[in-house]
């Protein structure tokens, strides 16, 4: 079961996407309250710019989702091991494809649901920016490592030691 310990936040965040895979989440059902907030918010806009705004949203949802999904897939593959390794990130990010091309297969069997291939890039899209995010939050923390190291070993830390 340490498995489960791992992989519980991305499996939970899967089904919270197959969630919003849903005919209750279609574009014509969040326009019943994502538009009435865009005209509070933006009395003098125009419907379409309002319909604009909310096609952004949506699309701003698929990458935000699925660059969660990301962080919490690797997670999972890491399974709390140490360090960096580029393999983890490539797993992840096949696994996000996966899931993302795997629920716009879905949603062209739901009614009021369209399957687009666009909709997968932008998954794809926020998957990747997370791995990229994750790389760089991770080289950054061991170069804050090496650098406290070296301060408090008394020895001067050089150029070339923080990459």
């Amino acid at each position: 079961m340490a498995w489960l310990k791992r992989w519980w936040p991305a499996l939970v965040w899967g089904a919270f996407m197959s969630l919003f895979s849903t005919s209750g989440f279609s574009s014509e059902n969040t326009s019943h309250f994502i538009i009435p907030f865009l005209k509070w918010l933006l009395p003098h806009a125009s419907p379409p710019t309002l319909e604009l705004l909310h096609h952004y949203i949506r699309k701003s949802a698929h990458f935000t989702e699925y660059f969660i999904f990301s962080l919490l897939v690797l997670r999972g593959i890491r399974a709390g091991q140490k360090g960096t390794h580029l393999r983890w990130a490539l797993v992840s990010i096949l696994l996000v494809v996966a899931y993302a091309a795997f629920d716009e297969f879905h949603q062209s069997f739901v009614p009021g649901r369209t399957a687009l291939v666009t909709d997968v890039f932008i998954d794809a899209f926020g998957g990747n920016v997370a791995q990229i995010a994750a790389g760089l939050v991770m080289l950054w923390s061991n170069a804050r490592q090496k650098r406290g190291l070296a301060h408090f070993s008394g020895t001067p830390l050089e150029p070339t030691d923080v990459q």
